[in-house]
């Protein structure tokens, strides 16, 4: 301990204003790898310390309570940490990986998450493999494709699937002692899914409105801390709209319907079923909504098919609808994750050079993201059946 304690003592000595940028970014992620790799040595010290009844003795009732007390934790940390630690226990290529500096404490608990009873004697057998596909992944890619795995093996193993859980779905609105509404509650994948588009739809509007008035009041060089609401502020009173607008609708109204989009002839796709936003599901959770769903198809023949050859300009229609279902996120290489469905499609050689207005010359790419490279070549609006919930799901021709 007294090494740790020299090597704490030092870290804390330096001053961020004598680094380079680059240094400075090299030590903040140096030493989160640390950081991790200590709270994997931490891991396997907690594990022993509980399996061996040390926390015993001073006749505290349960390893939680005495690690909280010890330590000054909550309770919710405590058992958390032993959580973790008796996971890994069971769990030696993670274990080993995070200990090296291969994986972080984050997708180590990942890894943990699917680790579950009913399947554990299959993420034995695959464990070197998970941890090595995970390890080459950012975090988003990463808890997808664990989620798949997990859906592979409970359906090996004849098991319901965990993410068909609409009958554990609840939701309250509870008013306070001081008189306001709390509002709590889960909802499955595909509900949850819909509620978050409608309302994403709305704080946009909101958004835009908020936007226009700082200009109004401020001039064209307004700042976002001169809007009047705050991003919470914002998507509660999104909410509130959300249910006025439901009151005001007329009785008969047509109410929308999920696009389910079915990829056929790319392999990459072949095993595919997700959401707009990458949330990974089960096709036993898309039937419910065959019976009221559009649904379209999208054929690929290979990742640099062309599939529309044309000198416009801007990625509308079917061919950007086609490039946010292949990208599914921004492609940004500094590692965004934003949806498809929220970003520009960009060229990859800018128009202004002759870049083809194709499915291989393009990209998606966030505004943000792309700004940062070059300024004055976005893709164009987002079509309107982009703002709609989509699946999509193996399709055999």
């Amino acid at each position: 301990m007294e090494l740790l304690d020299q090597a704490i003592d030092v870290m804390a000595d330096v001053d961020p204003d004598a680094l380079s940028d680059i240094e400075l970014h090299e030590l903040v992620t140096g030493l989160r790898r640390e950081r991790d790799r200590l709270m994997a040595a931490e891991a396997r010290l907690v594990s022993a310390w509980d399996a061996r009844g040390a926390w015993a003795d001073n006749g505290a009732k349960s390893a939680k309570v005495r690690l909280a007390n010890a330590c000054d934790l909550s309770d919710r940390t405590a058992a958390a940490e032993l959580e973790r630690a008796r996971k890994l226990r069971t769990m030696p290529a993670t274990a080993q990986a995070l200990c090296d500096g291969k994986l972080s404490i984050d997708f180590a608990d990942l890894l943990a998450q699917v680790n579950q009873p009913d399947v554990a004697h299959l993420f034995a057998r695959d464990e070197v493999m998970l941890v090595d596909n995970v390890g080459s992944r950012r975090y988003r890619p990463a808890w997808r494709y664990l989620r798949y795995w997990l859906s592979a093996a409970e359906d090996e193993v004849d098991k319901a699937p965990s993410s068909v859980t609409r009958d554990g779905r609840h939701f309250a609105a509870l008013r306070t002692f001081h008189g306001t509404v709390d509002l709590r509650g889960r909802l499955d994948p595909l509900d949850g899914a819909v509620l978050r588009t409608e309302l994403r739809r709305i704080e946009e509007e909101l958004f835009d409105a908020d936007w226009a008035e700082a200009r109004e009041r401020f001039g064209p060089n307004a700042t976002s801390e001169q809007l009047r609401r705050t991003p919470p502020q914002r998507r509660a009173d999104a909410l509130v709209e959300m249910a006025r607008r439901s009151a005001a609708m007329p009785d008969g109204a047509r109410f929308t319907r999920p696009l389910l989009t079915i990829l056929a002839g790319y392999g990459a796709y072949s095993k595919i079923c997700e959401l707009a936003d990458g949330t990974a599901i089960t096709p036993a959770e898309v039937v419910p909504f065959l019976c009221a769903c559009d649904i379209e198809r999208i054929v690929f023949d290979g990742p640099s098919r062309v599939m529309e050859v044309g000198h416009r300009r801007l990625f509308t229609g079917a061919l950007r609808r086609a490039i946010e279902v292949r990208d599914r996120h921004c492609q940004h290489p500094s590692g965004c994750d934003v949806s498809a469905e929220d970003c520009q499609i960009d060229h990859i050689v800018p128009s202004s050079e002759g870049g083809l207005t194709t499915h291989a010359g393009c990209t998606t790419a966030t505004a943000t993201a792309r700004s940062a490279d070059r300024r004055g070549d976005g893709g164009g609006p987002a079509s309107p059946v982009a703002a709609r919930l989509w699946l999509c799901i193996r399709y055999s021709i």
